[in-house]
């Protein structure tokens, strides 16, 4: 594989994304050029917030390290806002975790000839485990699958590799947010299925789901009075059944 010299890497803050470009690259502080692209934004509630983005260049033997300033705006205004520091939750281990797993992603989408950009959301986060990652660009599509089940075996390969190092570390990825697009689609189903079965008294069995969205249905069903939830059958052929309450 031809020696990566240079990389274009985005983060939630510029000294994230340049830290993860230097360990894409393998080199010191002092062996690479870093550009500035963007220093982001934090946004209002999240909403037009926008990642740090820096191009890191490997210089040659004997070169000196030198950071490149993003361009001046052109509009006055009020100056961009400090970036926020990473959160005590992150710690070091976390970064590299999370670098490691940004790595294990470019290499084996590049060895697949797909075409997106990684985007790191979080680093560690509490819910997950570990670190979250963006995927998205015109092969985007490619990586979801039916019922997110390339995606799935995608997240599976880089967990493999990134538990060899980081024990316990779960590596979650997404692709233009499908994961909560498909949340939201499994919610709507489940409360629709289990109005159905409390109208009529008969169950329903939903088709072969994996773990994480028959959690879903059945999260979304737990408080409901007219109907209970139960999982059936084996390995992949794993479903859900949405049967009437018995009281």
């Amino acid at each position: 594989m031809e020696e990566l010299t240079e990389i274009t890497m985005s983060a939630r803050t510029v000294d994230e994304a340049i830290e993860l470009a230097l360990k894409e690259l393998d080199v010191d502080r002092d062996e690479a050029e870093v550009e500035i692209l963007s220093r982001g934004k934090t946004g209002f509630l999240g909403i037009g917030s926008e990642v740090a983005r820096v191009r890191a260049r490997k210089l040659s033997a004997g070169g000196a390290s030198r950071t490149t300033p993003e361009p001046a705006a052109t509009n006055s205004g009020p100056a961009p806002a400090a970036t926020a520091p990473v959160s005590p939750g992150v710690s070091a281990a976390s970064d590299t975790a999370a670098a490691a797993a940004l790595t294990s992603v470019g290499r084996i989408l590049e060895a697949a000839g797909v075409n997106v950009t990684r985007t790191l959301r979080a680093a560690n986060d509490p819910e997950t485990g570990g670190p979250i990652i963006d995927l998205a660009g015109e092969d985007s599509g490619l990586l979801i699958g039916r019922r997110g089940q390339t995606l799935q075996a995608l997240q599976f390969l880089v967990n493999m590799i990134v538990r060899k190092e980081f024990d316990g570390v779960r590596v979650m990825l997404d692709v233009e947010n499908y994961r909560q697009r498909r949340e939201s689609s499994l919610r709507d189903m489940a409360t629709k299925v289990a109005e159905r079965v409390a109208q009529t008294g008969r169950g329903i069995t939903l088709e072969p789901m994996p773990p994480a969205d028959r959690r879903i249905i059945h999260t979304t069903l737990t408080d409901h009075p007219g109907v209970t939830t139960e999982s059936t059958g084996e390995g992949e052929g794993r479903k859900v059944m949405v049967m009437p309450s018995r009281d």
